[in-house]
């Protein structure tokens, strides 16, 4: 398996994961509207995506998005998505995705990599705490929905 950042040539790739990540959060599937997702985070330069391939196969891929901590005065990253196929999970992948955001955390001087999930998602919860990610107990998180 081979890990690598995702480029434009990946997009058909990502996209498809990218589409079955939604879908894992109920979301309908929208291969074309993945697609245009992705491309866009390509050409604008919005985001990191790291993938896993298994030969020519695409079996995960993260996304990050980069942030800044005004208290800290240091740049951070937002761990979006994380997604393994189905048929790939229970081989590792998940902890060298989050190894590859660690390394590029590290690499760019970032203070710190934020990420939610889903309070019944348990395997993920226990992966990122596996992998040293700390639950927050000090600070609430809100959102306002604009629709």
């Amino acid at each position: 398996m081979e890990i690598y950042q995702a480029t434009m040539e990946d997009l058909e790739g990502v996209a498809k994961l990218f589409n079955l990540y939604r879908m894992f959060y109920e979301q309908t599937s929208d291969i074309e509207g993945a697609s245009a997702y992705i491309k866009k985070r390509f050409e604008n330069k919005e985001s990191v995506i790291f993938v896993v391939k298994d030969g020519l196969e695409y079996v995960g891929f993260t996304q990050l998005y980069p942030t800044f901590s005004s208290i800290s005065m240091k740049r951070a990253w937002i761990l979006n998505d994380l997604y393994v196929d189905a048929a790939a999970r229970n081989q590792g992948i998940g902890e060298m995705l989050l190894q590859k955001v660690k390394e590029h955390g590290i690499q760019t001087g970032a203070k710190s990599i934020s990420l939610s999930t889903a309070p019944d998602n348990y395997s993920a919860q226990k992966l990122y705490e596996k992998n040293g990610y700390v639950r927050d107990s000090q600070f609430y998180q809100y959102e306002l929905s604009l629709f």
